[in-house]
C-alpha cells in the first residue's frame, strides 16, 4: 500500500481537475470491476454485483489547490485558493501550474521581509499578497508558456519515508482514502461477495461535498461509507481536548463531526463497523469532532436519507503539503471495510 499512495499522492487534481487521479483509480479498479462508468459530475462509478444490500464507498480524489485569477504585466501570476488553505502554508512553497502545454514549475512568493516595514514584519502574509513566479518575462511570454486565467495550480512535493513507518507527502487527504478503496477492493476479489458495491471517487469534496451528493442520489444505495482523513492529537500545539486520536492506533470510526452540523452517523452503521472490529480484533479508534465534515454529510442527505458513516486516516498537518501518516493505518481500515463488507447481512 505504500507503493499506492505514493502514486495517488505524487499525482495532481486539484478540485475540478481530478481526471489524473480517475485515470489511476480506473487502472487500479479495472481487474475488480463488474461496470465502471463516469457520470455528469465527473465521479468515477465502479460496480462489483452481488446480491444482497447496495453499499456505497465514497474517496474523494480532489486536493485543495490554487488557480490563476490573472496574469500581470510582468508576468507574475496572482491566483486564488481552492479548498480550505491556512495562508502561512502557502508562502515559499514550489508549485506545478498545469497549463494546456504541459506542467510549468513556479515559486510562490511576496514581497520580502527586507523592505517591510517592521509592523508589517509582524503580521502574516495573506495569500492575497503572494504571487507565483514561473520566471516568464512579462504577460505575453506567461501566455506563449500556455498559462491563461482558470489554469489550475498544485504543489510540488512528492512522498517521502520518515521514520517509523510514517510518510509524508501532499494529499493524503484524500489519496489515502482513494488507496483503501483499491486495496478493500482487492481483498475482496478473492471473496464470496454478498453485497453489491459501488466504489465512488468523488469529485469537489473540499469545494461542498458536491460529487458525493449527486453520486448518492444517483445510485441510492441502502448504506454508505465515507473514506477520509481526520485530525490527530499526538503532536505539539495540539492537546486531548481537541483530539484524543494518534497515528498507528488503527482506523477513525466517526460518532459526530462539526459537532452534528455535519454527520452524527447511524447508530446501525457505527455497531456494524465497530462490531466488526471486535470480531476481527482489527483496532481502531472513536471520534466525536467539532471541526470539518466528509462527503457523508452529503450522502446521509441523500433523498430520504441513508444510513452512512466514515472511516478515516489519522493524519497530522492536513491541509498542508506535508501531510504525515503511518502506513499501517492504511492497512488496518483496509481489513476493517472488507471484514464490514462481508458481513453486512448481519446488519442491513
Amino acid at each position: 500500500m505504500e507503493e499506492l499512495i505514493e502514486k495517488l499522492s505524487n499525482a495532481h487534481g486539484i478540485s475540478g481537475s481530478e481526471g489524473n487521479i480517475k485515470a489511476i483509480l480506473e487502472e487500479e479498479l479495472k481487474p475488480y470491476a463488474d461496470e465502471m462508468m463516469t457520470d455528469k459530475m465527473g465521479n468515477l462509478v465502479v460496480v462489483k454485483k452481488g446480491e444482497g444490500p447496495s453499499i456505497m464507498l465514497a474517496a474523494h480524489m480532489d486536493e485543495i489547490g490554487l488557480m490563476v485569477k490573472y496574469i500581470d504585466d510582468k508576468g507574475f501570476l496572482r491566483f486564488v485558493t481552492i479548498g480550505g488553505w491556512f495562508d502561512q502554508t502557502l508562502h515559499s512553497q514550489r508549485v506545478i501550474v498545469h497549463t494546456k502545454n504541459g506542467p510549468i514549475p513556479g515559486v510562490i512568493g511576496s514581497k520580502p521581509p527586507h523592505v517591510m516595514k517592521a509592523e508589517d514584519r509582524k503580521k502574516p502574509v495573506k495569500a492575497d499578497d503572494m504571487f507565483i513566479d514561473v520566471g516568464a518575462k512579462d504577460k505575453k511570454d506567461a501566455e506563449k508558456m500556455g498559462i491563461e486565467v482558470g489554469t489550475p495550480i498544485s504543489m510540488d512535493r512528492e512522498v517521502k519515508k520518515l521514520a517509523n513507518g510514517k510518510i509524508t507527502g501532499k494529499a493524503f487527504d484524500n489519496r489515502a482514502g482513494c488507496a483503501i478503496v483499491i486495496e478493500t477492493m482487492k481483498q475482496l476479489s478473492k471473496a464470496d461477495l454478498k453485497a453489491t458495491l459501488y466504489v465512488v471517487g468523488t469529485v469537489q469534496e473540499e469545494v461542498g461535498l458536491k460529487g458525493a451528493r449527486t453520486s448518492a442520489f444517483g445510485l441510492e444505495p441502502d448504506v454508505a461509507i465515507a473514506i477520509d482523513t481526520t485530525i490527530p492529537g499526538d503532536h505539539p500545539g495540539i492537546d486531548k481536548k481537541a483530539s484524543v486520536l494518534e497515528t498507528g492506533k488503527g482506523g477513525v470510526i466517526t460518532v459526530v463531526d462539526a459537532s452534528g452540523r455535519g454527520l452524527i452517523a447511524s447508530p446501525q452503521v457505527l455497531k456494524w463497523l465497530r462490531e466488526t472490529g471486535d470480531k476481527n480484533e482489527i483496532p481502531y479508534q472513536m471520534d466525536v469532532g467539532d471541526g470539518g465534515t466528509t462527503d457523508a454529510t452529503a450522502i446521509h442527505l441523500t433523498r430520504d436519507g441513508i444510513p452512512t458513516g466514515v472511516l478515516s486516516v489519522a493524519t497530522r498537518y492536513i491541509h498542508s503539503p506535508v501531510e504525515v501518516l503511518d502506513v499501517a493505518d492504511l492497512k488496518h481500515c483496509s481489513d476493517l471495510l472488507t471484514k464490514a463488507i462481508l458481513n453486512v447481512n448481519d446488519y442491513f
